[in-house]
């Protein structure tokens, strides 16, 4: 069976907990489908990269999920969460990347 890269996960985890929030109206709905993710995705990166990728990409998943709120006032909802979405999907990217080289 083939894998799904952890920085499609990632970046799923963003944008599907933000459009399962708002489709539904239940946030904790939302909460619970990018907590899923988020940890799919940090078990992922510890294998890849080891626990300290693992644990910085953690912080920078969830740091991406509160940037995204004040970023929204400024760009909107859905370009918000696509934009910090994208940067963890590099971040994650590139860290699994170096560490199988």
């Amino acid at each position: 069976m083939a894998r799904v890269p952890a920085a499609a996960v990632a970046a799923s985890g963003l944008v599907g907990g933000y459009g399962i929030a708002r489709w539904t109206k239940k946030r904790p709905l939302g909460g619970v489908a990018l907590a899923a993710a988020g940890a799919v995705a940090a078990r992922e990166w510890h294998q890849a990269a080891g626990g300290r990728a693992a644990a910085g990409l953690s912080v920078a998943y969830v740091a991406a999920f509160a940037g995204s709120h004040p970023l929204a006032r400024k760009v909107g909802a859905w370009p918000a969460v696509f934009a910090v979405a994208g940067g963890v999907a590099i971040a994650s990217w590139a860290v699994t990347r170096r560490a199988a080289i």
